[in-house]
Parts: C-alpha cells; structure tokens; sequence
C-alpha cells in the first residue's frame, strides 16, 4: 500500500492530537489505554506517530479519537490558517 503525504506529513490530525492529549494532561501510553479500552489497539509507540505526523490515522481511529476528545472530526482534520 503506498502512503501519500500531504506536505511533510501522513495525517493533519497529529498536531491537534497531541494539542488535546497535552491540554487534558494525559501521556501517550495513557492515550492509548483509553483507546484500548474503547476497542481500538494503540500502542504508545502509534500515538507518538500520529503525532508526529509519521503515521496515517485511519478513520475508525480518528472517529474514537473525536470522541474520547468530545470533539467533532471537522475540528481534528481543519487546517491551521497559519499552515
């Protein structure tokens, strides 16, 4: 399967991630026992790569992420203006 980037990065849900994960004062590993918890599995090393950008986020995956976040999928995948 080939992996597109858009720009230097495989998602643009990354940077808002890791802004929502930081906000609500959890770690990777913590992140991704919720996701465990919620069926999907993570593993600390899967957040850091979203995050990062390095790792595509599959829709199921960003679906659980919205939610566990309590926000909408529209917030996780709009751009920055200053990007």
């Amino acid at each position: 399967m080939k992996i597109y980037k858009y720009g230097e990065r495989c998602n643009i849900s990354g940077k808002k991630i890791r802004e929502l994960r930081e906000k609500r004062q959890l770690t990777q590993e913590q992140l991704a026992a919720k996701m465990q918890v919620e069926g999907i599995s993570l593993q600390q090393k899967s957040i850091s790569r979203i995050e990062d950008g390095s790792r595509v986020v599959a829709d199921y995956e960003l679906k659980m992420f919205a939610k566990i976040f309590q926000v909408s999928l529209d917030f996780l995948v709009e751009e920055d203006e200053a990007e």
